[in-house]
């Protein structure tokens, strides 16, 4: 078995103060405080980052007919630009692998700033890319500089006073979900008035502002351990394995958002179907729907802090497995908007609800146990992407339903099981003791 990583490198005891951040240090290494302002800063940041990941969905079929040629009837066939969300997705998990982890060994502020500008670079590069192998190509790259909002999360988990923890992280996830949701609103309007291509370059000024408005606001931060980066990716192994509640969470949120993602590659190509005969920028309109979801994110925060987060996980679980029957057996357009209320709200609670859970584990290592998180997430949401893709392609909308919901039941069996196995445990626990 690998050894635990070396002792931590505790900060100092106070900091000059910066960027509304209350300095003196907690029990865990962390500040008593976080200041509301910077709080929604570092929320709007987040969301900015992580709206380029979907940027591209709402817009396939325009993709689709500018890089590659139309199917049968006007219909967009399934070809290699529908894979570009499947690479975008691969990207981001490759940076927070090889990424995400830095933040333990060095001053967020100086990384996220610096990681908002090669995310601009990158999105340049899919502006410019001249064919379907190229945008994917600059995809994954775009994918994996977008790890800069799994940056900007651990850092306000840090900052957080510890009983206010799950309301940051609530704050802090709700402009993640309004950056995924809202971006296809906007893309799906772009997209259809301007083009795609004018998309991802409007996307560079606004994360060029991110940079900046990063580096104004966030405090210095020292790192928690000082070890090296090899002997930091080699401790996500020691991770994994030492801490059985990560493992749970990981899998649990790889499913749900695998089947998150299931149902938002697909959507345009649905709705693009003769029986609705709609545009990617109705596409995009559903994210204004979807962003109800958003309520789900403080809510969840504050009973995880005041109930534990088990009871918010399961039940996000089960809202999603119920919003796939929604989509289902209500064919219509009103289906799909309820389904799409019901299936971000479910998977939005459990999210912050799981992150709850894995930054409570080891605090010197955050950004590592985020990696680990969030990587299995994005692996899981890859591996949505690429299946509705296929499911699509096989058996049309009743296939990608089937699949969703699958997903679904996954993560409700593996949380259900956790916690059974995890109440065992303690009983045989309990009568050793006795």
């Amino acid at each position: 078995m690998m050894p635990p990583p070396p002792a931590a490198a505790r900060p100092a005891a106070s900091q000059m103060p910066e960027g509304g951040v209350t300095t003196k240090s907690g029990d865990d290494g962390a500040p008593p405080g976080i200041s509301r302002g910077l709080t929604l800063a570092m929320a709007f940041a987040a969301g900015a980052a992580v709206a380029n990941l979907y940027y591209n969905q709402p817009m396939l079929g325009i993709m689709e007919h500018d890089l590659g040629t139309p199917g049968p009837a006007g219909l967009v066939a399934p070809g290699l630009s529908g894979f570009v969300p499947t690479a975008t997705q691969l990207g981001y998990a490759a940076g927070l692998f090889l990424l995400v982890p830095l933040g333990d060994l060095m001053d967020r502020r100086r990384l996220i700033t610096a990681q908002f500008v090669l995310l601009a670079a990158a999105l340049a590069l899919v502006a410019l890319a001249p064919t379907a192998g190229l945008v994917m190509l600059a995809s994954l790259a775009m994918g994996a500089c977008a790890t800069v909002a799994q940056q900007v999360v651990p850092f306000a988990a840090s900052l957080a006073a510890p009983a206010r923890r799950g309301r940051t992280m609530g704050t802090v996830m709700a402009g993640v979900l309004c950056g995924i949701l809202l971006s296809r609103t906007v893309s799906g309007f772009v997209g259809t008035h301007m083009g795609w291509r004018e998309m991802f370059w409007l996307a560079v000024p606004l994360t060029l502002g991110m940079a900046w408005l990063m580096a104004a606001r966030l405090p210095r931060n020292q790192p928690y351990q000082a070890i090296g980066y090899g002997t930091a990716l080699a401790s996500l192994a020691w991770l994994w394995r030492q801490e059985p509640l990560l493992r749970r969470a990981t899998v649990v949120q790889g499913a749900l958002f695998a089947s998150f993602t299931a149902f938002w590659t697909v959507l345009a190509l649905h709705l693009q179907e003769p029986r609705f005969h709609l545009g990617a920028d109705v596409a995009g309109l559903f994210g204004i729907v979807g962003a109800v979801g958003v309520l789900a994110a403080p809510l969840a925060g504050r009973i995880a802090d005041r109930r534990g987060p088990a009871l918010v996980i399961g039940a996000g679980a089960l809202l999603t497995v119920l919003s796939w029957g929604l989509v289902s057996l209500w064919g219509a357009v009103p289906g799909l908007v309820l389904g799409v209320v019901v299936l971000d709200f479910g998977v939005q609670s459990a999210l912050v609800s799981n992150q709850h859970v894995v930054f409570a584990l080891q605090p010197a290592a955050r950004s590592r146990l985020n990696t680990v998180f969030m990587t299995g997430m994005f692996v899981g949401g890859s591996a949505g992407s690429a299946g509705a893709t296929l499911a699509w392609g096989l058996a049309g909308w009743p296939g990608v339903c089937g699949f969703g919901a699958a997903l679904a039941a996954v993560a409700l069996a593996a949380e259900a099981a956790g916690r059974l196995g995890g109440a065992r445990g303690a009983a045989a626990v309990g009568e050793q003791a006795v």
